[in-house]
């Protein structure tokens, strides 16, 4: 027999059913509620409430745990490739060899972005942020491909030819903001070898591939694939609810996660440390900062709204940064700066009694910096690797049985009824 919630207000008792889900976690089905009794909830920033039921990632911020599928995302980012885990968020399940090889060759074959998007371009102030400039040109992706949303065929069509143009389209953004000559994708390189070559090869100094930063990009990418219902993958869902095309919902997706306290956060991170590094701010001041609640400073890189316990991916991803900066031979000050205040934070009494814990943004922006990418290119580099988790939370919205137009409540404060007055009587 299922559990259920009673409910009195005045002379009303209803009984609200509980849903459970595979992992045990359990929510009062309200939706009745307004029907049955005229009042709706409230919750600010949604910290409470559930706005569906998915079967794509599982997180538990009091253990530290994140799940693609089922698959613990330690073992994915060890085992795994970016390609893979697009696979297993998109279609529920991981790829056969076979699956793969298919997945991989269409994502060769729809590497390439119509020439006449290439104007676009050079219609964007100099100053523009790449973020502004992708979420643009994702939406503009309609007007030159057929949006196919039928067969299972077309809708794969679809959802690779959108994962493969994203990273085109991010690499020519970078060649044109510095003036050099667009490189073209190659059918000889996996996803992440061609994001790395069209990034940085030229003419005059050919890129030199390497498996270390290879690896590096392929992990970080994997471990921002999916979040369950964070900001950005809320928006795609709330905009694909209107039964929008896939391009405008991933758009709106970009869009979301640009603030510095969703995707632009790795890249707050940078410019504290950077900050610290030009003596700006000190180490302790920023410290003492971020314990004065009457002190809008944040210290960016730690905390989370769900993990109440480190976070499962800075642990991978501080792995991934001190080899590959050993691997390099790069002597970064920051990193200095990051060590410190990550040791200060996990013996700092404050810290841990209000988790703030370093969480992945705090280690992906150094990462994310010794393989050569620029800062303001950071939040359009979270944005490809969420780009598959966001594909799968629309896909999954689309079939969803229960769907409904997604429409929130509110409880207004302004003024009560009162007439209008006359122009010249005011």
């Amino acid at each position: 027999m299922s559990e259920t919630i009673t409910f009195t207000w005045k002379d009303r008792t209803i009984e609200l059913p509980v849903v459970e889900g595979t992992e045990g976690e359990k929510a009062i089905d309200i939706s009745k509620l307004r029907k049955e009794t005229g009042l709706i909830t409230m919750d600010p920033g949604f910290v409470n409430t559930g706005c569906c039921k998915s079967a794509i990632t599982f997180m538990d911020g009091e253990r530290g745990i994140l799940r693609y599928r089922g698959y613990p995302i330690e073992q994915l980012a060890e085992e795994s490739s970016f390609r893979e885990v697009a696979y297993l968020l998109i279609n529920g399940e991981l790829p056969t060899r076979k699956q793969i090889t298919r997945f991989s060759v269409l994502l060769n074959d729809h590497s390439l972005v119509h020439e006449d998007m290439r104007q676009f371009f050079g219609s964007f102030p100099m100053q523009s942020h790449p973020m502004g400039i992708l979420s643009s040109m994702v939406n503009a992706l309609k007007s030159f491909y057929p949006y196919l949303a039928g067969t299972r065929e077309e809708i794969n069509t679809t959802v690779t030819r959108l994962i493969s143009k994203v990273r085109t389209l991010a690499a020519m953004s970078y060649k044109i903001s510095k003036g050099h000559t667009v490189v073209y994708p190659r059918p000889d390189l996996s996803y992440c070898e061609n994001f790395l070559n069209m990034m940085f090869d030229s003419p005059v100094r050919p890129y030199k591939m390497d498996h270390d930063v290879v690896n590096a990009l392929s992990v970080f990418l994997i471990l921002h694939a999916d979040h369950e219902q964070n900001c950005s993958t809320s928006a795609v869902r709330i905009v694909g609810s209107g039964r929008v095309n896939l391009y405008a919902s991933i758009s709106a997706g970009i869009a979301a996660l640009w603030g510095p306290l969703h995707g632009g956060a790795n890249q707050a991170v940078i410019e504290m440390l950077e900050k610290i590094d030009r003596r700006e701010l000190t180490i302790n001041d920023a410290v003492k900062k971020s314990k004065d609640k009457n002190d809008p400073f944040r210290l960016m890189g730690f905390g989370h709204r769900v993990y109440k316990t480190y976070d499962p991916r800075a642990k991978i991803m501080k792995k991934v940064c001190d080899r590959l900066l050993d691997k390099l031979h790069i002597n970064d000050p920051l990193l200095d700066i990051a060590q410190t205040l990550e040791d200060i934070a996990l013996n700092d009494d404050y810290f841990i009694s209000h988790n703030l814990y370093p969480n992945v943004d705090f280690y992906s922006g150094i990462v994310l910096r010794a393989i050569g990418i620029p800062t303001n290119m950071f939040t359009v580099m979270f944005a490809i690797g969420r780009l598959p988790g966001w594909i799968a939370q629309w896909k999954e919205s689309m079939e969803d049985p229960e769907w409904k137009l997604n429409r929130p409540r509110q409880i207004y404060t302004g003024p009560v009824k009162r007439d209008y007055i006359p122009l010249e009587n005011r």
